[in-house]
């Protein structure tokens, strides 16, 4: 017997709708998701299939044929939105001593720099970026620096473009930061200002999508952090030549900790810094 008001019990896949679920994610994101990750992949089929309000799991499933708002739902649901101000600073230390140095080195005041998040989740990289430019390099107000921010998840950029966080998001940020770059706490939460919010360009991509990365155009540094951990050889593959082409010429690119665009793709020169080990497209 169910208690009046409890949630139902989460659906059992069967193995059919199991690997069509991960299948059509794998397609949709690069992403890959075996046995081992049944019990996350029910848990949110489960709560796909009682938004939607299809009478059955049959249903659902055939509604991802011809539904794109389910589909984009169902992506969001998968992904993993695990970050936070000032991650891996060690990079934003090597984008201010040596990186942007050397991608400024030949232009004039008021060109243009582009420094791209992907994946961006909530935007705490994309915001850690400008505020860091703010505080530790002196040359931010003499060219023109647009900061773009994407991810494929359409919730996390609607919550980055809001710029609302709880203090797990901001433990690393120091209170004189805080205080200058978000209003005062409401309802357990800070609210980046104005000024810093509208400095930050957010918009949905795909890396797996060649189109989808190549309609955010071409940067001089891109921050691609944590994600390809989670594709199989081939969305690796992939995700390298969409990265390279999105790449300026000289551009540079900083992987997570535990990757390395050695091992993926021999396009990109290894570059050994003070502060970081990045990747640069000659």
């Amino acid at each position: 017997m169910t208690t009046p008001g409890a949630k139902p019990p989460d659906l059992h896949l069967p193995d059919d709708a199991f690997r069509r679920v991960t299948e059509l994610m794998y397609r949709w994101t690069g992403m890959t998701f075996g046995e081992n990750k049944r019990y996350y992949i029910e848990r949110r089929v489960s709560d796909r299939v009682r938004r939607s309000g299809a009478a059955s799991l049959g249903t659902w499933l055939a509604s991802l044929a011809s539904d794109p708002g389910e589909c984009e739902a169902l992506i969001n649901a998968f992904t993993i939105n695990e970050t936070y101000f000032f991650r891996e600073d060690h990079q934003l230390a090597a984008l201010v001593r040596e990186i942007l140095p050397q991608i400024v080195r030949h232009r004039r005041p008021g060109d243009l720099v582009r420094i791209w998040s992907m994946p961006c989740s909530t935007g705490e990289e994309a915001y850690s970026i400008a505020i860091w430019l703010l505080e530790h390099w002196p040359l931010v107000d003499a060219y023109n620096i647009e900061i773009v921010g994407s991810d494929i998840d359409t919730a996390a950029i609607e919550a980055a473009r809001d710029g609302r966080y709880a203090a797990r998001s901001l433990a690393r940020l120091p209170a004189e930061l805080i205080e200058r770059y978000f209003e005062p706490e409401r309802n357990h939460r800070r609210k980046i200002i104005d000024d810093l919010r509208e400095s930050v360009r957010f918009a949905p991509a795909n890396l797996v999508d060649a189109a989808s990365a190549a309609s955010q155009g071409r940067f001089d540094v891109i921050l691609c952090r944590n994600l390809l951990i989670y594709f199989d050889e081939a969305s690796r593959l992939i995700a390298a030549a969409n990265l390279f082409d999105c790449l300026a010429p000289g551009g540079f690119l900083c992987l997570g900790h535990s990757e390395s665009m050695t091992r993926i793709s021999d396009r990109f020169e290894l570059v050994r810094l003070e502060d970081a080990i990045v990747y640069r497209r000659p």
